[in-house]
């Protein structure tokens, strides 16, 4: 019996030792296979692992950042919306967030969270993963998207293993960090924690609070379903468990997370859309000009900058403010003359068109067709004239732009044809702003709306400018005859006879109304803009010295003949060479090439463009000062004095002056400017350090209000400028100046005309004709 009890004793401690062998041997063989795998994954077995360049330099595809002279970023131009911080500019609760929810031993490993990968391995992952956060950069960064096969994730763990800790030998704790914020795609074009802080909070993230870095962080569980424009439930509830976490660990205390989880999304969505934020014409034309810029700059190795991916920054002249003022100025006035055009056109048969016939619109409208996204569309499909033409014929669900509403747009069932008809009745406008002292662009709208109407008004689109373009006829006079503001000239019919200047026929210009009268000084004869005295001025001179003039004030003469007509402004010109010329006046003569970007830094700061302003001598002094005092009277007594707020009640100052009364008191040089038929409305303005020009119109040029009172650039485009100027003004830190201009010290010209309110007969000078 003892016997029998000591050889069971015996098997049963054999057993045991069979069985801790199988054991360790399992488990020996576990560890050495999982070593083999690690090993095999590190040289690459199972794919591609970076290399050691792409270790030092990992983040890619980074937006080109457009930022403003008052250091606001505009804009950006990217393949991926990526813009990248230092850790510093993190906040510390963002960063508490992440470890809380995340990673709560992040400071303890190497890479790889041993406790918490035999956790997962032992539940199956049912009590959630074990990738660090060192694992998820290296999935972000270098491994991809994981893969739904089961063994291939497997390997793509393994090579996360990998690449996070040979992330942790090269990179310190806050660096990685940094690096996860600035790569994870929060969706609707927000990649990395910058674009994400900006688009869903309109803030930077050093300006973010604890709640709003709760639900940044809660997005990095799943952001296709943590989308806080489409499913803003779910978003709060994981937000909640992000500062649950943090309470758990003590980052935040109980009480505070309570009234924090009590707090609604707040999230103020600013989607970062090359069609949508400020400045959209001028960033596009940013984007051209960077994209020539790069084909003539190449890399030290030969290759070409990309501007959508190499994370450079733009320096821009355009204050972010100003830019805002002018921006709601134009869509402001843009709304209230929409609405009387609109009013106005009612009774028209041939709306949005006047003073045309039934072949002339038919033109028209046919030409648009052709040149609309419709037609290239169906042509690239394969489809006949007849069959496009055809289907601008048929009626079709679409939405169309309107001011009715702040959306800007609104669903309708209407034909291709009547929807082209449509946008012809919506009026254009154009605005430049300008330091004339340093040829730096301050502001540019170049439409009220990019997103529908993408032509750019400022300096792509050119207008006939109407007699904005008589102050260059009164400086070539004042120039070569040293004439002043105060001289006279009669005030009556005159005609340049033919074969002068190469005129086939007499010229005889007439004045607005058919009004003439005695002797006027030239200064009335500016702010009242009467066309006969322009017209006996430029026969003084000729032609070619005011075109001469004009060429060096940077006006394109190309299309200007040198005809005496062009004294009342029959050239077209684009807002952009007009704000630089009138920039000319104010800057004593000198005329300054319009600067819009003055520095371009590669991703790490390196200076690869500085801009160098182009200047030229035009004019004397005493030329440009004398010239703006004449241009004075425009705002003092004639089409500008609206600027001044006199008291004055009407449909067309309630309804469509907009802004009006602006008691503008300070010097103010500027003119008005008209077009044929009141087709195109213009205003440039000056003060001693701003210049800005204003255009409004329509699409085509038999768009147009039917009478002056309502077409003239007093009623059309001054407002937008009165508007703008009331804003920048209230902001004091813009310092825009409200002085006189600079006086030459030797004036030898007299400019102080104290009758110059009157004209000859004694009569108060109106401010409602300006052509």
């Amino acid at each position: 019996m003892a016997t029998t009890k000591k050889t069971t004793k015996k098997s049963t401690q054999a057993s045991n030792k069979k069985h801790a062998k199988t054991v360790w041997f399992i488990l020996g063989g576990g560890i050495f296979f999982i070593f083999l795998v690690f090993l095999l994954a590190s040289w690459g077995v199972f794919g591609k692992l970076p290399d050691p360049a792409e270790y030092e330099n990992p983040e890619k595809d980074l937006a080109t950042q457009i930022v403003s002279t008052d250091g606001v970023v505009i804009g950006k131009f990217f393949k991926d919306n990526r813009t990248p911080v230092q850790f510093e500019e993190l906040p510390d609760h963002l960063v508490n967030a992440l470890i809380a929810t995340e990673d709560i031993r992040f400071y303890d490993h190497s890479g790889i969270d041993v406790r918490g990968t035999l956790r997962a391995a032992a539940s199956l992952g049912s009590k959630g993963g074990a990738s660090t956060i060192s694992q998820q950069v290296a999935r972000q960064l270098f491994v991809g998207q994981a893969s739904k096969n089961t063994f291939s994730r497997i390997l793509q763990k393994f090579k996360e293993w990998v690449i996070a800790t040979r992330l942790e030998r090269r990179y310190t704790k806050d660096e990685i960090i940094t690096m996860y914020f600035n790569t994870y795609d929060f969706l609707n074009l927000a990649i990395g924690i910058e674009s994400a802080a900006n688009i869903y909070f309109d803030k930077p993230p050093s300006e973010l609070t604890t709640v709003e870095s709760a639900m940044l962080v809660g997005m990095f569980k799943n952001s296709s379903l943590y989308n806080p424009v489409r499913n803003p439930v779910g978003v709060k509830n994981r937000r909640n468990v992000v500062l649950a976490q943090m309470a758990k660990y003590d980052y935040i205390t109980e009480q505070v997370k309570d009234s924090l989880q009590a707090l609604p999304l707040n999230v103020k969505f600013t989607p970062q859309d090359h069609n949508e934020g400020l400045a959209t014409y001028f960033r596009e034309y940013v984007r051209g000009y960077m994209k020539d810029w790069a084909k003539e700059n190449p890399k030290p190795d030969g290759s070409f900058y990309n501007i959508d991916s190499d994370g450079m920054k733009v320096f821009v002249t355009l204050d972010s403010k100003m830019q805002e003022y002018a921006e709601d100025a134009v869509i402001k006035h843009m709304i209230n003359l929409q609405k009387e055009f609109d009013i106005q056109n009612k009774k028209n048969k041939t709306a949005p068109f006047r003073d045309i016939n039934e072949e002339e619109t038919a033109s028209i409208m046919n030409s648009g067709m052709r040149r609309s996204d419709r037609w290239r569309e169906l042509q690239k499909q394969g489809k006949s004239e007849k069959e496009i033409i055809a289907s601008f014929k048929k009626k079709t669900k679409m939405r169309i732009f309107t001011w009715e509403n702040e959306e800007r747009y609104k669903d309708t069932i209407m034909t291709p044809m009547d929807s082209l008809r449509y946008y012809k009745s919506i009026l254009r406008a154009g605005m430049m702003s300008m330091d004339p002292t340093t040829g730096e662009v301050k502001a540019w709208v170049g439409g009220a709306d990019y997103k529908n109407f993408k032509y750019d008004m400022v300096k792509t689109g050119k207008r006939q400018i109407g007699s904005t373009f008589k102050p260059f006829v009164y400086a070539t006079a004042i120039d070569q005859m040293h004439m002043s503001p105060c001289d006279t000239l009669p005030n009556t019919p005159f005609t340049i006879e033919a074969g002068k200047y190469g005129l086939l026929k007499p010229w005889t210009p007439k004045n607005a109304g058919g009004d003439y009268g005695a002797m006027m000084n030239l200064k009335q004869a500016l702010a009242q803009s009467v066309n006969t005295i322009t017209a006996r001025l430029i026969d003084r001179v000729g032609p070619k010295p005011v075109i001469d003039l004009v060429e060096k004030m940077g006006v394109d003469i190309s299309n200007i003949p040198e005809a005496p007509s062009i004294a009342l402004g029959t050239a077209d010109v684009s807002l952009y060479e007009m704000v630089g010329a009138y920039s000319t006046f104010a800057n004593e003569g000198v005329y300054i090439k319009p600067t819009l970007i003055t520095r371009i830094e590669d991703k790490n700061g390196t200076v690869l463009y500085q801009n160098v302003p182009e200047t030229r001598d035009v004019m004397s002094d005493e030329t440009a000062y004398v010239t703006l005092s004449l241009m004075e009277g425009v705002t003092q007594s004639g089409s500008g004095s609206r600027l001044r707020g006199a008291g004055r009640s009407s449909k067309l100052y309630d309804n469509v002056v907009t802004g009006y009364p602006y008691n503008l008191t300070n010097p103010i040089a500027g003119k008005t400017g008209t077009s044929q038929n009141n087709s195109d409305g213009w205003f440039m303005g000056i003060v001693p350090n701003l210049v800005t020009g204003v255009w409004v119109g329509g699409e085509d040029r038999a768009t147009h209000f039917a009478s002056t009172s309502y077409g003239q650039g007093a009623t059309m485009a001054l407002p937008i400028w009165g508007m703008y100027m009331k804003s920048c003004y209230a902001n004091e830190e813009l310092n825009i100046s409200t002085d006189g201009f600079k006086r030459p010290k030797n004036l030898s010209i007299i400019t102080n005309c104290s009758d110059y309110k009157n004209n000859g007969n004694g009569d108060e000078i109106p401010d409602e004709f300006d052509f």
